[in-house]
């Protein structure tokens, strides 16, 4: 089993694939990774050579930010947002959708479900 980035990658999947385990790492970054590395994007983790997994290793470390980098500045961000009292921020901090979606029907997603009002006589 390959561990990259602090992730253990699936051994059945394709690098490919397997790759996009990793939270910053999606397909189009995967297959750029692949590339560098010439690596075959489809063949399995269970047979990457140690040599291999270092390659990636490298120049995941080296060109990108991943996992816990990555989510604490997405935090960071969200919390300037907030504390500089930004639109975007109180839409933030009020659990709305910050990206102008409409809020009358939709974003039970972002709200969470509805909140029954009940009436009485």
């Amino acid at each position: 089993m390959a561990r990259i980035a602090g992730v253990d990658l699936p051994k059945n999947e394709r690098v490919e694939i397997g790759l996009t385990r990793i939270f910053g790492i999606g397909r189009s970054l995967s297959r750029d990774i692949l590339a560098e590395t010439k690596i075959d994007p489809n063949k399995r983790v269970k047979d990457l050579t140690d040599e291999e997994n270092v390659k990636i290793r490298n120049i995941i470390e080296r060109d990108y930010k991943v996992e816990g980098d990555l989510r604490r500045e997405i935090s960071m961000n969200v919390k300037r947002l907030v504390d500089i009292g930004s639109y975007r921020g109180l839409r933030h901090q009020h659990h709305l959708p910050v990206r102008g979606q409409r809020t009358k029907t939709n974003a039970r997603t972002r709200k969470g479900p509805r909140k029954l009002v009940i009436k009485k006589k």
